[in-house]
Formats: C-alpha cells, structure tokens, sequence
C-alpha cells in the first residue's frame, strides 16, 4: 500500500487595511497554482481577482461588497475550491503571512500562537498601519482552519543581526529603550531573497559574499549584506527613513517638523501625512510613476529632471556609505519595480563610482527581461546585478522550512523591544 503524501502546499496571505493578497505554492518546485487580490474590503465596490496557475485556468473577476477580512477570506476559499484547491485540501501544509512589523522579538518565521499574536499588538504602535491588518488576517484565516500551521513571516526580522552600532539612534538611551525607539528596517523577506538569489547568480554561497542589495520601488530601501547577514539597512524605526521614494520623504532633518509646526501651525497628523503620502516624487513633481518622470524629462520637464536628481544622489549616497561599511562588495544587486525595469535609474546611480569597481555593461543594461542577470562587464571588479525579487516565494519557503523541517518553533529568544 502506498503511504499518503506528505502536504506540500502554502498558502502566503497578506493582508492590508482594506486588501489581501494571495498565492497559493506547491513547494515541491516552488511553482504558483494560484494568485489573487481582495481589494476595498469593506466598501459597496469590493473586488476580487483570482488567476488559477495550474492547468491553464483562466481569469475571474467578481464585483461587490465583501464586508470584512473574513468575507474575504471565505471569497478566496471559494475560488480556490472551484480549482480544486481549497483550504480544506489535504495538501495544504501550512499559511504564511506577512507581519510588517516583529521587533526584535521576532527574528525567525514563527508558527503563530495567542502570545505571538499579542506580542504583534505590543508592537501596534511602531506599526499602525500595518500590524493591525496583518493581526486582522492571521485571526479570520485561524478561524477557517484552526488545526492547520501558520506562520508569521517579519518584514523586520532579517535586519535584526544589525549590530546595535548600526540599530540604535543617537538618543538619551532611557527614553530609547522605553518607547522601543531603533531602526528595525522593512522589506526583509525582499533583501533577504535577492541577497542569496544574488549570491546564487555569481555561483558562490550567500555566507561567501558582500552585497549592497537596493530594493526601489514606490517603496525603496538599501541594505548592506555581509555573508548573509544584514549589517546596515536604510529604513528605521518605521519605513520613511532612508531613500526618497514614491510618496515618502526620507531622510530630512528631524527639526523640519518643528518648524512646520511652530511656523506653518502645522498638526503632527498634517504633517506625518505630508512627509509619508506628499513627499518624495510626487512632492517634488506630482508624479511617482518613474516612467512617467523619465517622459517628462525627455520632453524637457525641469521639475521631473530635479525630482529625478534628488532620488538618484540620494541612491548613490547610500551606496558609497554601505559601500564603506562592508568593506568589500561584491555585488550591488537592484530590484522590485524600478530597481528591476528602470535602466536609466540603475544607470545614473553607478555613474561616476568606476573607480569602486562600479560598472554598467550599456547593452546589458537596456536589454529587457525577467530573469536575474548580470548588467555589468565581465572586467568589472564588483558584480553589477538585476534580482527579480519574490517575496511571497521567500515567505513560502521560510514557511514550509518551519513546519517540516528541524527549525525551531514559536518565539525566539532575544531582547525585547
């Protein structure tokens, strides 16, 4: 008699404030059998995205209310059981899902209980935005199948081996400590992924090499990795710090805030809202889409021009800084939506650092595709690389990893923050 497989499966969720996303991998090859997106949860417009990967399925798309993470998640059951891959499907390993924000509790995927669930909501106020939702979806997905394992994936828990030179502010230490004030770093599972990937394309293993690893999207963040082991990050106590972004600032004078508010009478939420939703691109030219920017400069757009200035000395800044802080480097790997489709960008953040090794093959830079590649000569002293990232695989493998294998489960000990 043949022995039942073992379930190979894991659904990754991701839950926003009003979204969730989804795919659904089979880890034996790390292939998709479905992808989706719950939208405007919660509103009379609700919108549900499925694609079934497996067997050519085609597309579906339905329209209405969906009144909560809950409804949703029931919404996506359904699709998926009309592929014949439901979350009542024996295959079904484990789910993922993406918590923003871990401290330094959590530096490990970790199956999820009722203490780290409110260990997640200690942290609510480092994350408001996030760890509520993320909260949100682990509960409704908990209650459709309790006896299944499911596991919390941080975005900050790759930066946690920072050393403390690196992950603390130089502020009154008390104060610090009491408010939990560090730089934590986001877009983990991201840097992680491409800094082996990247490893991977040069044919070495991660612990044998230093990658400065630049994660642009409308989101954007540096790290700089060291053997496998964030050392620097540019993100900090929450995702604004850092590279100018879509609509985030960077970094900028703390006392900028306290000039708007005792001159311009501004009020902390008017001005958190400028700095994270009216900054950065679309601060400096209304757009934050950089193939539109990169249009505009091509028809003689001053404004774009300066907005694409700003954001590239900023990159580059933050290269030679992590530059320095490795030591060696021998790769700068680019990725997610600018980082892995805009040449121009990766051309003028090299521009100028030939003597650091830092070279752009023109050809390899231009030429289009979706694989991970080297854009740099084969003389180039560092490697030159462009990472597709994939989160959701890397939240996927850390999860199977988790409940198959040796790694050890629930919450890790380390400092608290």
């Amino acid at each position: 008699m043949t022995a039942p497989q073992s379930p190979t499966r894991v659904l990754v969720l991701n839950s926003g404030s009003s979204s969730l996303k989804y795919q659904l991998l089979d880890m034996r090859d790390s292939s998709r059998l479905a992808v989706g997106l719950v939208e405007r949860i919660g509103e009379a417009t609700s919108r549900l995205v499925h694609t079934p990967l497996e067997g050519g399925g085609e597309r579906r798309e339905r329209t209405g209310p969906i009144a909560d993470h809950d409804a949703a998640l029931k919404a996506v059951s359904e699709e998926l059981t009309q592929d014949g891959l439901g979350l009542d499907s024996p295959a079904l390993a484990a789910i993922g899902h993406r918590v923003v924000h871990g401290g330094l509790k959590f530096h490990a995927p970790t199956v999820i209980t009722e203490e780290v669930i409110a260990e997640v909501e200690r942290l609510v106020p480092v994350a408001p935005l996030h760890n509520p939702a993320n909260i949100t979806g682990i509960r409704t997905a908990r209650a459709l199948r309790p006896d299944l394992p499911q596991v919390a994936v941080f975005d900050t828990a790759f930066h946690t081996t920072m050393p403390e030179a690196a992950a603390r502010y130089a502020i009154d230490v008390e104060t610090a400590d009491a408010h939990r004030i560090r730089r934590y770093g986001f877009h983990g599972t991201s840097h992680a992924y491409v800094s082996r990937a990247t490893a991977a394309l040069l044919g070495k293993d991660p612990s044998e090499v230093n990658v400065i690893v630049l994660h642009l999207g409308n989101g954007a963040s540096a790290s700089a990795v060291a053997g496998g082991r964030c050392v620097e990050t540019s993100m900090g106590l929450t995702p604004l710090e850092g590279l100018v972004m879509g609509t985030r600032s960077g970094d900028i004078d703390p006392a900028v805030t306290f000039h708007l508010k005792r001159v311009a009478g501004m009020s902390t939420d008017e001005i958190d809202a400028l700095l994270n939703k009216k900054s950065g691109l679309v601060g400096l030219c209304g757009d934050n889409d950089m193939r539109e920017i990169r249009r505009r400069i091509d028809e003689g757009d001053e404004r774009a021009r300066l907005a694409f200035d700003i954001y590239v000395h900023r990159l580059k800044k933050y290269i030679g800084a992590y530059y320095a802080v490795l030591g060696r480097v021998d790769a700068v790997a680019f990725t997610a939506g600018v980082g892995e489709n805009a040449a121009p960008v990766r051309e003028a953040a090299l521009a100028g650092l030939e003597e650091m090794g830092l070279v752009v093959d023109a050809g390899l830079n231009a030429a289009r595709s979706d694989a991970a590649r080297l854009i740099s000569p084969e003389y180039a002293r560092v490697a030159v690389a462009v990472v597709p990232t994939d989160e959701e695989l890397e939240i996927a493998r850390q999860t199977f990893e988790l409940v198959t294998g040796d790694v050890k489960k629930g919450v890790p000990d380390s400092p608290t923050a």
